[in-house]
């Protein structure tokens, strides 16, 4: 395990109402390579398995493990993000949701992607409905372990929906070539320095349906000249499978209202939990 130089990271793991998912998540993350960061579960809502879930695992693995919870007034992943990123101190905050397990380098991939000024935007591969069973069940070698070749073979067998996010590419400064593109960039895989979440206000806690916040707060980031960098080809998650929503319109409405405009903070945002 390596205990070396790197930011002290908080991982923001979002869930509601999926303990199983959670379980399966908080174990990929137990077993990291970099060792300088703390778990802090952001729910939204869900009942008391979640909370023992929580508890038993931070007993038992000793990691630095907390559980963030507000009321469930419906769909807030804005709000909960932001109750959780008010909750730490760590510098260097990732976003992730509670069905994507992560690789052992994932913590220690992002720590060194992490450069001031950028947030960084990693990749995902959704896995079928019996693959996602069997990550659940660990089985066997826990997936996040296999290798290039085993992954091809799913992916051949039609049971992940790519493959390439898998393998490693040194991009280098290609990670720079896109620095004010938003789109594409999703919540469920984001990294960001605290203090640059804190200058535009956090995520929009006007978004209340499903979809876009994170698109938002990747537009008003880009105003505030914080940059992206990629991370495809280095942090890839594994996206267990579950029913597609689809997105609000409220929500769509929202952010097209947002690229008409020129704001940079939230009006109601991180500010509310200091």
């Amino acid at each position: 395990m390596k205990a070396s130089g790197g930011p002290g990271i908080a991982v923001i793991v979002s869930t509601y109402e999926r303990p199983d998912a959670l379980d399966a998540v908080l174990r990929s993350l137990a077993e990291q390579t970099y060792r300088r960061f703390e778990i802090v579960v952001a729910d939204d809502g869900s009942g008391p398995d979640t909370r023992e879930l929580v508890e038993r695992f931070a007993e038992a693995s000793g990691l630095d493990l907390r559980h963030v919870r507000q009321e469930d007034r419906g769909y807030r992943l804005a709000a909960i993000r932001n109750r959780a990123a008010a909750a730490t101190e760590r510098p260097y905050l990732i976003f992730l949701d509670g069905d994507c397990l992560v690789r052992p380098d994932y913590v220690e991939r992002h720590a060194s992607l992490a450069a001031p000024g950028h947030f960084v935007h990693g990749s995902r591969v959704r896995l079928d409905p019996g693959l996602s069973r069997f990550a659940i069940a660990r089985r066997a070698t826990a997936i996040e372990r296999w290798g290039a070749m085993r992954w091809l073979v799913e992916w051949f067998r039609g049971r992940v929906d790519r493959f390439t996010p898998l393998l490693r590419v040194p991009l280098g400064p290609l990670r720079r070539m896109s620095p004010r593109r938003w789109h594409g960039v999703k919540g469920c895989n984001l990294a960001l320095w605290r203090s640059d979440l804190l200058a535009v206000n956090g995520f929009d806690e006007g978004f209340e349906g499903w979809g876009f916040e994170d698109n938002d707060l990747v537009v008003r980031l880009i105003r505030n000249g914080v940059r992206r960098k990629e991370g495809r080809y280095a942090v890839p998650v594994l996206h267990l499978w579950h029913e597609m929503r689809p997105p609000d319109p409220a929500s769509r409405e929202r952010l097209e209202r947002r690229l008409r405009s020129d704001t940079v903070r939230a009006q109601r945002g991180i500010d509310g939990y200091g």
